[in-house]
């Protein structure tokens, strides 16, 4: 039983040296206790029923039931924890979000990055859980982005402007902003009814879009709800734009 405000933890790997060091991140990190350890899924899946955890460090291969099962098992709880991935082995990252991972954490794991990931479980509560689930069904609502904290969950609801700088786009979302090496090209192509190209450099969230204005220099920029960002149209995608937008 962890203190009220305290967020409680079940470490599931089959390395007791792997359990040890995670252990000693998660007790580096304020705000989060471990409540107690599993070495394989069976004994994961008996954790989560009698210790009731906020949050499971999950591995993926493991004796008997592997992570991804014992994944799939909780999210059929009516209250499921929040999971996330701790694994040595990246290519499961595409699986580990159909089964509503919070996070894709590659070994070793560093601090900063756990600390990154057990915020973003801790801000989703139970019914955001739930809410994801039914979300996951289409995984088109969703964005994959692989970035140096591993592999990221990006609501594509929630991009508001991506913006490349040489070879590298920064996406701007509702959780903040991730880098990716996605190109503008890739993501516009894949996702063209949430992102809407404005500039060479810039796609934006066509959701987000507030009002298309013409400037006294005659620049045209696009207004964002909430924080009033204004971004550059250039001239050969003004038609295009206005277009979508009598058409929202």
């Amino acid at each position: 039983m962890t203190d009220a405000g305290i967020q409680s933890i079940l470490i599931a790997d089959d390395e007791p040296l792997a359990r040890e060091r995670i252990r000693r991140l998660v007790d580096d990190i304020p705000g989060y206790q471990a409540c107690g350890e599993a070495s394989d899924g069976d004994s994961t899946l008996r954790g989560v029923a009698e210790l009731q955890p906020d949050i499971v460090l999950l591995d993926i291969r493991m004796p008997g039931r592997d992570g991804m099962e014992v994944a799939e098992r909780l999210n059929d709880l009516t209250h499921p924890p929040a999971i996330i991935f701790c694994t040595a082995y990246d290519h499961y990252a595409i699986n580990a979000f159909q089964v509503q991972a919070i996070a894709y954490l590659l070994k070793p794991v560093r601090r900063e990055a756990l600390a990154d990931a057990l915020g973003r479980a801790g801000r989703v509560n139970r019914v955001q859980l739930q809410a994801m689930q039914a979300r996951n069904e289409n995984p088109e609502t969703q964005l994959a982005v692989r970035t140096h904290r591993g592999t990221e969950l990006i609501e594509l609801a929630g991009i508001r402007y991506c913006e490349a700088d040489q070879k590298y786009v920064t996406i701007h979302h509702a959780q903040g902003d991730t880098v990716t090496d996605f190109t503008l090209k890739e993501l516009e192509s894949s996702h063209p009814e949430q992102l809407m190209r404005i500039h060479r450099h810039t796609l934006v969230g066509i959701r987000h879009i507030q009002a298309l204005h013409r400037s006294e220099d005659g620049q045209y920029r696009i207004r964002l709800r909430d924080d009033n960002t204004a971004l550059a149209v250039s001239r050969r995608h003004v038609s295009d734009v206005r277009n979508r937008l009598s058409e929202a």
